[in-house]
């Protein structure tokens, strides 16, 4: 997304982009633009055979102008600007739980650390029955926020059934502000001194939160870093550049803006004081890596700062802003101000033009599994003759043609700029971040597949942990090391697992469970622990038997070599 900046614009989105626009435009002013629409609202006003709604068709013909533009040039309605808000400002007013609907119940997935719920003592696995008085089973899934959120300071009164109680909890909850923390997760992998951190967006707080966070892993003894970025959609430009500017020595620049207007014309250089420019540093990137995730793995790489693993990143070069409208009823719109630039020179953006296509991730490179340290153009041509594509190549350029069946139709072709990292190593524009070693994820069966559809592991995990699994509670709350290091899951405890699914109508094939026994072992487990503790420790639990976290492990040493730190 970039750097967002709120604004209000002059009277309507009319005048926004007459301002920005006009210089250029001759005889067909915006002005006349502007008076059409006008007309055509006005004319549907008078003469429709039904009733109007004029916001309706405001918003549609925002909806259709922007979408005349990039991909990322948006409308976003009152409603989801709300969410937008809370997720990239970091925080809510509420009462500070997880909850998903179970058999029509709000259920307490886990209360959310330094929040008022986690205070009071309500427990994952508790299920709200009444609020303020008022019964809510059948409740539906968005109707609960509107419940349970409100302005910090103000009272909800919440009624809980928890299991081995009798009687209904009654809770007098005052709301306060909840973190949404970009961070889930830091902690670091057992029997070793490599620290593992993984960013969910790059909110206001990413950076404050980034800080905190290393501070806790060096008191354990941190000395190397893996930095996951997979399935982050970006966010602030200025947050990835402050977490970039951490492993950057000084005087380098990490990023740099150009748009269409000088004012949109900005370079970012690191400064003194970096925590972190020695730390070998491996970053994990995939498709869902994009905006922010890709400037933060693009300086890494062009800089030689460390080791980017994973499959290609998204592609995303665009910068937004965003501007709100004069009425403030609450709604705004993202315009594309600009593309940003990786230290190199490259520009990773995609192609855009078939909408369609790019939504479908069409345009990344997608190289096959192993090292891909110096980017040999030869690994490139084998996967695009693989795709029966033409290649050809000079000093500066890569030009991928797509033949068409038929002589008639016009060849289709893509030119990928060539660009070289800081100690020489071949990297390209467009197609997104291309990693210095390809790993894919793991593939799981059909059985596992329908486990999550099913939600199977968690609702088993509920009903495990409000019976005997209770005990665990007590025996391990004081000490997840312990938990993590000793507790596994028994065949016993498969066994009621397997009977679980089979009467939520999964099919169970035993074939395809030796195939996944490891990974459906570690989700069980995994939900344990959030049920004991909350979130960040399932994510431990996952993360820790992650394949492309333990191959990241035997990186390090060329990561280092990169980096030039041995």
């Amino acid at each position: 997304m970039g750097r967002i900046a709120r604004g209000a614009i002059l009277i309507a989105i009319g005048i926004i982009i007459g301002t920005l626009v006009q210089p250029l435009v001759s005889e067909d002013t915006v002005y006349n633009q502007i008076k059409k629409i006008s007309f055509v609202l006005n004319t549907a006003l008078k003469n429709y055979v039904e009733d109007v709604d004029t916001q309706k068709l405001t918003e549609a013909a925002i909806k259709g102008m922007l979408e005349e533009l990039d991909v990322h040039s948006v409308y976003i309605p009152p409603e989801q600007m709300k969410k937008v808000k809370e997720d990239f400002q970091g925080s809510f007013d509420g009462i500070g739980v997880e909850f998903d609907i179970l058999n029509d119940t709000i259920t307490i997935v886990s209360p959310i650390p330094g929040g008022p719920s986690e205070a009071l003592g309500i427990m994952s696995g508790d299920k709200i029955v009444k609020i303020d008085g008022e019964d809510v089973i059948g409740i539906s899934r968005e109707e609960v926020p509107k419940k349970l959120k409100g302005p910090k300071g103000t009272i909800v009164e919440v009624d809980i059934k928890r299991a081995a109680e009798r009687e209904l909890l009654h809770y007098t909850i005052k709301r306060d502000k909840i973190p949404i923390n970009s961070i889930e997760t830091s902690f670091i992998i057992e029997n070793t001194n490599i620290g593992f951190i993984h960013i969910n967006r790059f909110s206001e707080t990413t950076h404050d939160e980034f800080a905190e966070a290393i501070r806790n892993l060096n008191t354990k003894g941190l000395k190397s870093l893996i930095l996951d970025l997979r399935g982050n959609p970006g966010g602030f430009l200025n947050q990835a550049f402050m977490l970039a500017d951490e492993f950057i020595p000084t005087g380098n620049k990490i990023v740099y803006t150009k748009g269409r207007r000088p004012q949109f014309d900005e370079v970012y250089t690191s400064n003194p004081g970096g925590m972190f420019e020695k730390m070998p540093l491996i970053v994990l990137i995939d498709a869902g890596s994009a905006s922010a995730s890709e400037i933060v793995s693009g300086a890494i790489q062009d800089l030689d700062r460390g080791l980017i693993l994973g499959v290609t990143s998204y592609g995303k070069g665009l910068v937004q802003r965003q501007f709100g409208f004069e009425n403030d009823d609450g709604s705004a719109f993202r315009l594309t101000i600009s593309k940003y630039y990786t230290p190199s020179g490259r520009c990773i953006q995609r192609p855009y033009k078939n909408k369609e296509e790019y939504r479908d991730l069409v345009g990344r490179l997608d190289l096959e599994e192993g090292s891909n340290i110096e980017h040999s153009l030869d690994k490139l041509k084998e996967v695009i003759k693989k795709e029966k594509k033409d290649i050809a190549i000079d000093d500066n350029q890569i030009i991928i043609s797509y033949p068409h069946e038929g002589k008639k139709k016009k060849q289709e072709s893509d030119t990928l700029p060539i660009y070289r990292t800081k100690k020489g190593r071949l990297v390209l524009g467009g197609g997104g971040i291309t990693p210095d070693y390809v790993m894919k994820y793991d593939t799981i069966t059909k059985l596992s597949r329908n486990l999550l559809a099913k939600n199977c592991f968690y609702e088993f995990d509920e009903q495990f942990m409000s019976g005997k699994g209770n005990s665990l509670r007590h025996q391990y709350k004081q000490n997840f090391n312990e938990f993590f290091a000793d507790y596994s899951i028994s065949d016993q405890m498969v066994g009621e697992f397997k009977k679980f699914a089979k009467d939520k109508s999964v099919e169970w094939n035993e074939e395809q469970y030796e195939k996944d026994k490891r990974y459906i072992k570690m989700m069980i487990k995994a939900n344990v622990a959030r049920s004991i503790w909350d979130r960040s420790k399932l994510l431990q639990v996952y993360y820790s038997d992650d394949s492309m976290v333990r191959k990241a492990l035997d990186l390090f040493p060329e990561a280092e070599k990169i980096a030039g730190l041995k």
